[in-house]
């Protein structure tokens, strides 16, 4: 394949409206935040990436404001004239800056892009040129919706209806201590036989594991990251009192960390988000580890904008991501994304990976630049 030299990286915060408002166990999303990677070439290809960090270091310890500062000290300067012979190089390449997953995942997927883009290639294809024979894009990802905590039963009820009228397969519902058992039988006693799913963001401790095991009366595909967002023991503890899978999220950062939980029974299916790994290099290694060891594989998302959605639906694609994936479509997030096409949802609750080369979505400038400016308005010029 044909090697890229990185000239310049550019850096833009993301403000994006959300249409609705979005409230997990950690608290409320006023709008989608991020950075946009922006990645040129020698070869005069240009590559976009999206590094998903948030306001507040609630999901994971990374903000806008720290990843803007890893990305332009550290990450950034150590790229600048650098020829990529594979985009599977990048991760040696930053490894002198230790975690930081989110900002370096949107810096290494802006090079993935630029890279398949040099080589005319789908996102899509490229990520299955990187494994063994069988592991050819199905072309769609099939996906769910996830609905977050909302003021009652009833109106949850009915963003449940929305969501299965516009097609959806799969139901992730948003729980805390206090809104959990009776969400469930509620939302499982008007709809007996869709996939349901529950994800707790680490609202939980091993003394409740009396009370989660109530949830094994109401068929759910799985309960995801219960316990600590760095725990791996306790959650084997408790995968031992449940019937329902336990869903690891926040908790597996590496390879390593999905061979101990592995090892350990801690894990009985994984939510990978790229971001939260570092990005789609060990993305593969956890992707391959997960088809050799018949693991129960989904790809989580962090409300990307086009950009990450489009690389997260190329990596769904692969036919070893084998449950719906939590990339759902453009409108159930934005009325207006800063790219285009949109991604929207076809008759089999999927979604389809575009055609061109690289991400294969079209990024609007103006539509960067009105987000840039959005996010300058409410935070003074992105001081803190």
């Amino acid at each position: 394949m044909r090697p890229i030299t990185l000239l310049s990286v550019n850096l833009y915060p993301l403000h994006i409206p959300f249409l609705e408002p979005f409230v997990t166990s950690f608290g409320e999303e006023p709008f989608k935040a991020g950075i946009l990677v922006e990645v040129n070439t020698l070869e005069g290809v240009i590559g976009w990436g999206e590094s998903s960090v948030e306001l507040y270091p609630g999901y994971g310890a990374e903000t806008v404001v720290t990843g803007l500062h890893i990305l332009e000290e550290f990450l950034v300067p150590n790229l600048s004239g650098v020829m990529i012979h594979h985009p599977t190089d990048v991760p040696a390449l930053l490894a002198h800056v230790r975690g930081n997953h989110h900002a370096k995942s949107g810096l290494e997927a802006a090079i993935w892009d630029a890279f398949a883009k040099a080589n005319d290639m789908r996102l899509a294809d490229l990520f299955a040129s990187c494994l063994p024979d069988g592991h050819d894009s199905r072309n769609r990802a099939t996906v769910g919706v996830s609905i977050g905590i909302m003021e009652s039963i009833d109106k949850t009820l009915e963003i449940v209806r929305k969501r299965v009228g516009q097609g959806y397969a799969r139901i992730k519902l948003k729980i805390k201590p206090g809104w959990d058992i009776e969400l469930a039988r509620a939302v499982r006693a008007e709809f007996p036989n869709i996939l349901l799913m529950l994800d707790a963001n680490s609202a939980y401790t091993l003394a409740d594991a009396d009370h989660l095991a109530q949830l094994d009366a109401f068929n759910l595909l799985m309960i995801e990251q219960p316990l600590g967002h760095d725990d791996i023991h306790d959650h084997g503890l408790l995968q031992a009192r449940l019937n329902t899978p336990i869903c690891l999220d926040e908790s597996v950062k590496s390879l390593g960390d999905l061979k101990m939980a592995l090892k350990i029974g801690a894990i009985g299916v994984l939510n990978l988000k790229p971001a939260r790994v570092g990005g789609f290099t060990e993305s593969l290694k956890i992707y391959q580890h997960c088809a050799e060891n018949n693991v129960p594989l989904w790809i989580g998302g962090m409300l990307e904008c086009g950009v990450g959605r489009a690389a997260n639906v190329a990596f769904a694609s692969l036919p070893a991501v084998t449950l719906p994936c939590d990339i759902s479509a453009t409108d159930r997030y934005f009325a207006e994304d800063i790219s285009e096409p949109p991604f929207v949802l076809n008759a089999d609750s999927s979604l389809s990976v575009p055609d061109g080369a690289g991400i294969g979505v079209q990024v609007i400038g103006s539509r960067v630049a009105e987000s840039v400016n959005r996010w300058a308005e409410v935070t003074g010029g992105g001081e803190e």
